[in-house]
């Protein structure tokens, strides 16, 4: 079988075919105002090189970045809010608390919607799903004519108590959809069907936001593979680490908010469970951001919640919140195109804003003035100029120079070497602080984690956030450069339901709970069965629980069968086993409660080439036959900043068993990886880079 996967990042367009146990990879610069483009481009240079036809291809598997930059760049479609009479202003009034009390000059994250385009209706549920005053559907008919005249296209609808009763929303979209037949409508009680007002708003809004500007994203892509002679299905990655139809993603764009670094996360999750690492934090850095994710026992951490477009890096409460199923990571702006400066300290300070593809780095030489990570990485000698993404990209050294000088080195009264090392050091810090935040707010001590590197710039930069972090253990696995596009290679078809369904365990309603599950099964099978292609399917049941009066609620999975009356000890006993285990704490005799319910439906997860494990007791095969290196090149040490000549080696002349001491680069197409002194690095039966800290 054929397989291709697609990742559209904000640098660079990742391809990926894997034909049987042949992988070969391409890196294509993205075309940010028509990503179809750069994807058509990059898939035909590498369907050349491996000499396949397009409607040789048996299945392709997209994630993209273009719903998260639409709403970042503010860039979707123009959206009206229809909100239930007296909650125009859920969006505005949110938590009801400033996200840092003591900031005078606070900024809150702007609205999609801004308040003239918020309309409101009578008609009224309450939290039980009884009508209190029913929808007044000419006040709803009457908005159709603001909406024209506004030229709305598209719009959200979220009204009070949805989930519990979507019969209004449902009668006010047939009667905008009549009026507005070109406008997208998305509706919360089938984005967000769950209670908290705000968030359930927030998440309707943004989905409307985008989903005309995926829709007909998808539709070229589409069109355009088809013309190539492409029949086959193509899939997208979903924030939550599965893969859906294209039909179920243009109904829900939102879900595919963190689509990349999902499919890094699932790599990660892939490669720790062949080393047999119980612990394991990914550490995926491309040519915009890094992201980092704490995985476990092969399972990423993952959450019903999410911020986007955070006024405040690390501080909840500064971005607009989406309640969608997620890998749960940290995203920060330190990837190889952000762009260094200098404070109004005087300090280096490095991203969040990024070159991107367009003009890129200096060294690109597509008429990018500011310095980056990348520049920075060229200057120290870290990257070979004239092999940088298999040659592709020639690099210009003069102009990453140039760009350092004007803006940190000179300003700072020091060489352009020291300029670049102070690039380095601080964007390496900013993803340690990240990581160990990212670890302490979960109760993780990081130095016990192993680091899974991989992204077109990562393994630059691994040892050295190892170092930082008092790791001593780094994976670098094979084709990391495209690592997130792997990734989708080895995710499950999978969709999540999920549904507020209010019940006290002390007054459990087994067939209520059974109606509302069965259903939401249905659903859940009725998206994955056209992708499964005829795979067995396994379903896990949800509820999320919590002691009365408590504020969050933990995830419970339920008996695989209906549910009776008489499963209330059940109930009771596995959520408090999740509980003490988060609390290593009960509260006796105190009153549970469920608020949602989730179900998963699932394909088996990709097991494709775990046959030959990572393990660490596969470290200590008989030694190759020593290779030597290829070269030998100047580059800056990682904690002195002094210049040194280290050998460089290729990736591909290595076998199992090859040991390199560090200092030392080991470089392929898509990546290089930079050994610090104070590690060796082993080859292992899978093709990963294992760096291990040296004794001392």
């Amino acid at each position: 079988m054929k397989r291709v996967a697609i990742d559209i990042g904000g640098t660079f367009t990742d391809l990926v075919i894997e034909d049987g146990p042949r992988i070969l990879t391409r890196k294509v610069l993205t075309t940010p105002q028509a990503p179809e483009e750069a994807v058509m481009t990059g898939l035909a240079e590498l369907l050349a090189e491996a000499s396949v036809k397009h409607s040789d291809i048996d299945i392709i598997i997209h994630g993209t970045t273009l719903a998260t930059n639409a709403i970042l760049e503010r860039k979707g479609t123009k959206t009206a809010l229809v909100a239930t009479d007296g909650f125009r202003d859920v969006i505005e009034i949110a938590y009801e608390s400033r996200y840092d009390q003591y900031d005078v000059t606070i900024e809150k994250p702007v609205p999609l919607v801004p308040r003239h385009l918020r309309f409101t209706v009578p008609g009224r549920v309450d939290a039980q799903g009884q009508v209190r005053i029913p929808l007044d559907e000419a006040a709803v008919a009457a908005l159709a004519p603001k909406l024209k005249q506004e030229k709305i296209g598209a719009v959200a609808i979220a009204f009070m108590h949805a989930y519990a009763h979507p019969a209004h929303e449902k009668r006010a979209r047939e009667i905008l959809a009549k009026a507005l037949p070109d406008a997208a409508i998305s509706i919360s009680s089938e984005v967000c069907p769950e209670i908290r007002e705000y968030e359930r708003t927030s998440t309707t809004i943004a989905n409307a936001y985008v989903q005309p500007l995926m829709a007909r994203y998808l539709k070229r892509l589409q069109a355009m593979l088809g013309e190539t002679g492409y029949r086959g299905p193509v899939y997208l990655m979903t924030s939550g680490g599965g893969l859906t139809t294209i039909e179920a993603a243009q109904r829900f764009p939102i879900r595919l908010v963190e689509s990349g670094p999902a499919g890094g996360a699932i790599l990660g999750a892939h490669v720790a469970l062949a080393a047999g690492e119980a612990k394991v934090v990914s550490f995926d850095m491309g040519g915009t951001t890094a992201k980092i994710c704490l995985i476990h026992n092969g399972q990423p951490q993952t959450s019903r919640s999410f911020e986007v477009d955070r006024a405040a890096r690390f501080l909840k409460g500064s971005g607009l919140p989406l309640r969608i199923p997620v890998i749960e990571m940290v995203e920060i702006g330190a990837g190889g195109g952000s762009i260094a400066r200098l404070d109004q300290l005087g300090r280096i300070a490095v991203g969040p804003d990024s070159a991107g593809s367009e003009p890129g780095p200096a060294c690109y030489g597509r008429g990018g003035a500011h310095p980056t990570v990348t520049d920075a990485d060229l200057v120290m000698g870290r990257i070979d100029p004239k092999a940088f993404a298999a040659g592709r990209i020639p690099l210009d050294t003069a102009n990453a120079r140039q760009a350092i000088e004007t803006d940190v080195a000179k300003p700072l009264g020091m060489p352009v070497e020291s300029g670049a090392y102070g690039i380095a050091e601080m964007v390496d810090e900013t993803m340690a602080s990240a990581a160990r935040v990212h670890a302490v707010e979960r109760g993780f001590a990081i130095g016990e984690h192993t680091l899974i590197a991989f992204g077109g710039a990562a393994p630059l930069h691994a040892a050295r956030v190892a170092e930082k972090l008092g790791i001593h253990r780094v994976i670098v696995p094979a084709n990391a450069g495209v690592g997130s596009a792997v990734g989708f290679l080895r995710a499950a078809v999978s969709y999540e339901v999920v549904h507020s369904l209010f019940m006290r365990l002390a007054h459990f309603d087994a067939e209520a709970a059974n109606r509302l599950v069965s259903g939401m099964e249905e659903e859940a099978r009725d998206v994955v069965t056209p992708g499964a292609a005829g795979r067995p399917m396994r379903t896990i049941r949800g509820a999320y629980m919590r002691y009365v009066g408590q504020g969050h609620e933990i995830l419970v999975e339920l008996p695989a069968r209906r549910l009776t009356g008489d499963d209330v000890a059940e109930l009771r006993r596995r959520y408090e086993a999740e509980y003490a285990q988060m609390f290593a704490r009960v509260i006796p005799g105190a009153e549970i409660e469920v608020l949602t319910w989730s179900v998963v439906v699932s394909t088996d997860p990709e097991k494709r080439n775990m046959e030959a494990p990572t393990g660490r007791a596969k470290l200590d095969l008989p030694a190759s036959e020593r290779i030597k290196p290829r070269a030998s090149r100047t580059v800056l040490d990682t904690l002195s900043g002094a210049p040194a000549d280290i050998p460089l080696y290729w990736r591909a002349d290595l076998k199992t068993g090859s040991k390199v001491s560090g200092p030392a680069l080991i470089a392929e197409d898509e990546t290089s990886t930079l050994v610090s002194a104070r590690f060796d690095a082993t080859i292992d039966a899978a093709g990963s880079i294992v760096l291990e800290r040296k004794h001392q």
